[in-house]
C-alpha cells in the first residue's frame, strides 16, 4: 500500500470510526505499528488529525483562525445560539465565551432582557452594546489575535472579581475520551478560570465540534451542567457522548 493510499484509509477510519488506534490499524492494514504512527505524525502535522496516546482523533475545524470560523458551520451555530440565549435569564449574571458561536448568542439575547454580562471577547462586548438593556463588564488582558479574546494574568485577575450565575463556554473540540478542548494553551486556562467563576457551565458545541478534538484540553465532560448542540440524538458522536456521561440539551 502506497503512502498516500495509506493516509486516505487512516482518514476514512477517523470519518467513520471516530478514532484511530494505532494498533488495530496496524493490524487489520497489515502494516508495522511504526508505520502507522509514522502516518499519523504526518497528518497531525497537515493539520488533519489530533495526535493522542495510541493513536489520533478527529481534529477540529473550529481551530482555523476568527475570520475563518466565520464561514463555519454559521446555521448549526444560529441553532446552538438561540437555544443558549435562553439560559441567560432576566436579571443574572452571565458570563460569555469569545468566539463567533458566542458572537450569536449575544445577538439572539431577547431585546428586552435585563442581565449583566461578563465578557473577555471584545466582538462579544461590541455587539452587546447595541442591546438597550443588558450590562456590559469587559475583561481586559491581552490580546489573542488569533482568537480575538483578552487573556492571561490580567485577564484571570480581573476574572477573581465576578461571581457569575452561568458561563456559556466555547471550545473547538467536544470528544467522549478527550473531553472539553481548545487550541491554545493559554486560552484553555482562561477558560477554566472564568468557569470556576460561575455557578453553572455550558457548553456551545455546533455539529462540526462534535466527535472532534485539539491539543488542549479546558475541562473534562463531568465538570459543566450542559452542552447545547444540534448534533442529532441518533448520531453515532452524540451516542458516544451520552456513554461518556455528557450531558448534551437539544438545539432544535
Amino acid at each position: 500500500m502506497l503512502p498516500a493510499q495509506r493516509r486516505d484509509e487512516l482518514l476514512r477510519v477517523l470519518r467513520t470510526e471516530g478514532r484511530v488506534v494505532a494498533r488495530d490499524v496496524a493490524e487489520r492494514l497489515g502494516l508495522s505499528e511504526d508505520t502507522v504512527r509514522r502516518d499519523l505524525r504526518d497528518l497531525a502535522a497537515a493539520g488533519l488529525a489530533q495526535r493522542v496516546y495510541g493513536g489520533a482523533l478527529p481534529v477540529s475545524p473550529a481551530l482555523a483562525d476568527y475570520a475563518g470560523r466565520q464561514t463555519v458551520a454559521v446555521e448549526s451555530k444560529d441553532r446552538v445560539a438561540r437555544r443558549a440565549a435562553g439560559l441567560v435569564t432576566p436579571g443574572c449574571t452571565a458570563i460569555l465565551d469569545g468566539g463567533t458561536t458566542a458572537l450569536a448568542v449575544a445577538r439572539a439575547l431577547p431585546p428586552d432582557l435585563r442581565a449583566t454580562i461578563v465578557t473577555h471577547s471584545p466582538t462579544v462586548a461590541a455587539a452587546l452594546a447595541e442591546h438597550p438593556t443588558v450590562d456590559v463588564l469587559v475583561l481586559g488582558g491581552r490580546l489573542d489575535k488569533h482568537s480575538v479574546v483578552a487573556s492571561g494574568a490580567i485577564t484571570a485577575e480581573a476574572a477573581a472579581g465576578v461571581w457569575a450565575d452561568v458561563f456559556l463556554l466555547g471550545v473547538t473540540g467536544v470528544h467522549p475520551e478527550a473531553g472539553l478542548t481548545t487550541g491554545n494553551a493559554e486560552e484553555a486556562a482562561t477558560k477554566r478560570t472564568l468557569a470556576s467563576r460561575a455557578g453553572d457551565t455550558y457548553v456551545l458545541a455546533s455539529a462540526e465540534k462534535i466527535g472532534a478534538a485539539s491539543p488542549f484540553r479546558v475541562l473534562p465532560l463531568a465538570d459543566v451542567t450542559g452542552i447545547v448542540t444540534d448534533v442529532p440524538e441518533d448520531d453515532p458522536s452524540a451516542r458516544a457522548l451520552r456513554e461518556a456521561g455528557a450531558p448534551l440539551i437539544p438545539a432544535p
